[in-house]
């Protein structure tokens, strides 16, 4: 039986978002019928709606989400009616190269639910990263869900769904940041102070946050970081080797994703050591470096999919670390807004006026 819910719908290019009637199956094999509590606006539905991620319109926006597990399909046995679940969209196969070898956060068959939600004239919506959260109820693969303790609330459970976590894991799972590292965070958004945290979590004995608005900034500070430089008035590359012995950082994670920012990052490491790119570029972006340099330099040049996280290890780690008053998860949530107020959320995350909205439903 198909149910009715409220869903916001991006039609086209560009133009502003509006909330919808949308229409959700029942679970079919192997997905789960979600009850939406709480979902974050983060960036990469803006770039969604301004046609940077792709062109199949429409799409159902939301991602960062958590919630109930209302229902379930045939053969699910990794949630059930009742779980509080935090939303992913790393769905791991468990089959492909990457599962085989040990390495399932590289999971190369991920996979989303089968079954279309749609409009009421029977559009077929394309879900934001497969998950579609800016709604009463979503449609999503089983393994999209990572059922963690309900006593942490669902507008800061659900910001580990996507930026937090990609930010968190870009320090400690793809660049290895560890005790005594010097670390350079470039772009002090979500997914930037996330890196913050993660780099203060693993013990990095210096921690450097870049941006060039002062107020992010000062937001980083309170995440762990230990120096700000604002790159608008001062070369942030110069800076970060003044501030670690004239070396450059272990570790630079550049979290805006354009290629000036990351040659900044290339730059500002020390010898052999580690660049991850964690910011999205978009499509027709390109990066030039002298070869030599990439040789000389040594060390390694990383790129990291979504905190190269595994959610059924990583979320309920990150959930019980909160709760123990370990990891001030909560410190990321600017503001609590209703569904019809998500086109503002955009301005004001476009603005920087924001860390996160965050959709209560």
């Amino acid at each position: 039986m198909t149910i009715s819910v409220r869903g916001v719908v991006a039609r086209g290019k560009g133009e502003p978002v509006e909330v919808t009637t949308v229409l959700v199956p029942e679970p079919g094999p192997g997905e789960a019928l979600v009850a939406v509590q709480a979902c974050g606006v983060c960036h990469t539905d803006l770039h969604y709606k301004q046609g940077g991620i792709g062109e199949d319109f429409p799409y159902l926006l939301g991602h960062e989400a958590a919630g109930v597990v209302e229902a379930v399909g045939p053969d699910v046995t990794n949630v059930a009616p009742g779980d509080f679940v935090i939303l992913n969209w790393l769905a791991v196969c468990g089959r492909c190269r990457a599962c085989a070898r040990g390495k399932p956060w590289y999971c190369f068959n991920t996979h989303n639910a089968s079954q279309k939600m749609t409009l009421e004239d029977g559009t077929p919506l394309s879900p934001a990263l497969g998950i579609g959260a800016f709604a009463d109820k979503t449609l999503v693969a089983s393994g999209q869900c990572t059922k963690v303790n309900p006593a942490i609330p669902a507008a800061t459970a659900g910001l580990l769904g996507c930026g937090v976590m990609a930010g968190i894991g870009a320090a400690i799972n793809t660049g290895g940041v560890t005790r005594g590292d010097s670390v350079a965070v470039i772009g002090c958004g979500g997914v930037g102070d996330g890196a913050v945290l993660g780099a203060w979590l693993a013990g990095a004995r210096t921690i450097i946050a870049v941006d060039v608005d002062d107020r992010k900034l000062e937001w980083a500070r309170g995440f762990g970081a230990t120096e700000a430089v604002n790159s608008r008035t001062e070369d942030p590359v110069a800076r970060i080797r003044e501030l670690t012995g004239g070396f450059g950082a272990d570790v630079v994670i550049e979290a805006i994703g354009r290629p000036e920012t990351y040659e900044q990052a290339f730059y500002a490491r020390d010898l052999a050591g580690t660049v991850v790119l964690v910011g999205v570029p978009t499509p027709e972006m390109r990066l030039e470096l002298p070869l030599l340099d990439v040789f000389g330099r040594g060390g390694a040049l990383k790129s990291s999919w979504y905190g190269d996280c595994l959610p059924s290890r990583d979320f309920p780690m990150l959930v019980d670390l909160h709760l123990a008053g370990r990891l001030p998860l909560d410190k990321f949530v600017s503001e609590t807004i209703a569904l019809d107020q998500i086109e503002q959320a955009f301005a004001k995350m476009e603005r920087g006026e924001v860390l996160r909205s965050v959709v209560l439903l």
